[in-house]
């Protein structure tokens, strides 16, 4: 997505559904044989599927995670559509399942260099919410409280956003952080 500017997408969309009840994994095996299961190394049955694109991860307990989707929208589509097929393959689902988005990744361009260190000098009242290590990592980082989200911001001006929980926090916390670098002048074009 484009906002002025910025050119924002997202990457992957982490979403959870929680049965109401357990799944016989060696069931969910026979059903896709495509599926990988190896108790010993992983507890869960690894499923890779095209549409939508998305892997889920099964277990026993009945929770089902599914990383690799587009969006919100798209994860929760990837995740009732296996249900259904879960359902339809003779695997009991007892009521509505619960599903919650638990991460979503984007990443973005700024539009222009940013000046990292002074960045860094700039956000002396927020220390604990803003590292800068560059001999340990090239970017800066900060947790900022609203909306929720960790950036993850780079001196070429790329940034990556994770730990929102909705796409539109994602947008909101992006803009958010290119304003105050506009208003701090730490974009430097050219």
């Amino acid at each position: 997505m484009m906002l002025g500017e910025l050119a924002i997408k997202i990457e992957n969309v982490v979403a959870s559904g929680a049965l109401k009840n357990k799944i016989d994994l060696n069931a969910v095996i026979k059903m896709f044989p495509e599926a990988e299961y190896r108790p010993k190394k992983f507890p869960g049955v690894i499923l890779r599927v095209k549409q939508p694109t998305a892997t889920f991860l099964i277990f026993c307990s009945g929770k089902i995670v599914c990383v690799g989707a587009g969006s919100e929208r798209e994860a929760e589509t990837a995740l009732r559509k296996l249900i259904r097929r879960l359902e339809d393959g003779g695997v009991l689902i007892a009521g509505e399942p619960d599903i919650q988005i638990k991460n979503v990744v984007a990443s973005a361009n700024l539009g222009g260099s940013v000046d990292l260190l002074r960045l860094y000098e700039s956000t002396r009242e927020m220390r604990g919410r803003v590292m800068y290590e560059p001999d340990q990592f090239p970017g800066l980082i900060y947790r900022m409280e609203r909306p929720r989200a960790v950036l993850l911001i780079y001196s070429n001006g790329r940034l990556v956003c994770v730990g929102a929980r909705r796409e539109k926090d994602v947008h909101d916390a992006i803009l958010k952080i290119h304003h105050e670098l506009e208003t701090k002048k730490l974009i430097y074009r050219g």
